[in-house]
């Protein structure tokens, strides 16, 4: 699907890598150079007309963006540095104001290091406690453990709607619901489902999402934060400096603008948000409704090949996700991965920055296989291929 618009896979490479980052599509090259190359000033700062093109180029990506996820207003959209900053300032800049010693936070031990360090680091700082929502035999989130594991005391849930390892889909909107029965904020981790599934904020009531631009295609170094209005309101900034302040003097005083200003200080990577605007509409035309139903015909057909070789086991088989965990007996994933680099085969190895999983799965490292919409059943086919070689151990040694 859309093959032709990656110029990377005209060199042979068969990238399986896309959980970490995307490849990126010709459009994206193109609508950054246009801004490099035709009018590259910087963004709410001049009264010349490149400025204002540049201004006005990055505010219709913040509208791109609201429309993707269905947010209400623009002004509910920050732009970041990536998933990590959005959940750092949302962690930061708004629970640490409003948590208290002795409240509890839910986490699972399948979360992304981004959305686990944060909260330690706030735990130590106010005396939370961090409790865990248990997973159940397929190392999957279901209701009734987070049910059983929310108590009085739960302030906060944070969890990523699709784990970047296991890759099951968390009921969300199930989540949400109970949660704010409660009287208990939900925090999304958005990064391995926004470029995957339709998510819209305002059928799944989320009070915060935060994800990344470079996992859909787009920039390295932009990040999405959204929140609900009232709760931005209340939000604070954690970095200071230009373009946040509406006024400030000698003697300290200082005014901070509103949302979306007050958490975008400094110069932003201006050609990337507009850069990720191009891909917005590229992945939009496309439809996200074709891109999941396509990755779940690819895992599909991947895990029934995969299940040829004997010797590999696969740890997330029925996971509704393009991502697929496995190891092969008695290599060492980061061996394996090198040797499928030989034939131009790009996986990840490795505990994929969810050390605490080995706690639910009994092993610390494996091998990540994860699927995009461009990637093809020919490719899986070849990597089935260099995996079912006999002497595949003698090459690694």
């Amino acid at each position: 699907m859309n093959r032709e618009d990656f110029n990377v896979l005209n060199t042979g490479v068969i990238y399986f890598d896309n959980g970490a980052t995307t490849l990126k599509p010709i459009i994206l090259s193109e609508g950054v150079s246009d801004y490099y190359n035709n009018y590259s000033s910087n963004a709410h700062r001049g009264d010349y007309q490149m400025s204002i093109k540049a201004s006005s180029m990055y505010e219709e990506s913040r509208h791109l963006v609201a429309e993707l996820i269905n947010a209400p207003k623009d002004s509910q959209i920050a732009f970041t540095s990536g998933t990590t900053d959005s959940i750092n300032k949302i962690v930061f800049g708004y629970f640490k104001n409003i948590l208290s010693f002795g409240d509890e936070v839910l986490l699972t031990k399948s979360e992304h290091a981004s959305n686990l360090l944060p909260w330690f680091e706030l735990a130590d700082e106010k005396g939370l406690k961090i409790k865990y929502i248990e997973l159940n035999d397929n190392h999957e989130v279901i209701m009734e453990n987070v049910i059983k594991a929310i108590t009085p005391k739960t302030k906060v849930i944070s969890i990523a709607q699709v784990s970047n390892v296991v890759g099951d889909i968390r009921p969300i909107k199930e989540i949400v619901e109970y949660a704010h029965k409660n009287n208990i904020l939900v925090l999304v981790d958005g990064a391995q489902s926004v470029p995957h599934l339709k998510v819209d904020v305002q059928d799944l009531d989320i009070d915060f999402l935060a994800f990344s631009a470079h996992k859909m295609c787009g920039p390295t170094g932009v990040g999405i934060l959204y929140g609900k209005e009232e709760l931005l309101s209340k939000i604070n900034p954690i970095v200071f400096g230009g373009g946040m302040n509406a006024d400030f003097s000698t003697d300290g005083t200082r005014i901070y603008k509103t949302m979306p200003d007050k958490l975008e200080a400094g110069t932003p990577n201006i050609a990337g948000v507009i850069g990720f605007g191009y891909v917005i509409k590229y992945l939009m035309n496309i439809g996200f409704d074709n891109i999941h139903d396509y990755e779940l015909e690819l895992k599909k057909y991947a895990v029934k090949r995969l299940k040829e070789i004997p010797f590999i086991e696969i740890y997330n088989e029925n996971s509704k996700s393009g991502i697929i965990t496995i190891n092969y007996k008695d290599i060492f994933p980061q061996d394996l991965a090198i040797y499928l680099d030989k034939y131009n085969i790009c996986t990840r190895a490795g505990n994929h920055c969810a050390k605490i999983l080995k706690d639910e799965i009994n092993i610390k490292n494996t091998l990540r296989i994860s699927l995009y919409f461009y990637n093809s059943k020919e490719e899986i086919d070849k990597l089935i291929e260099v995996l079912k070689n006999p002497n595949i151990k003698e090459e690694i040694i």
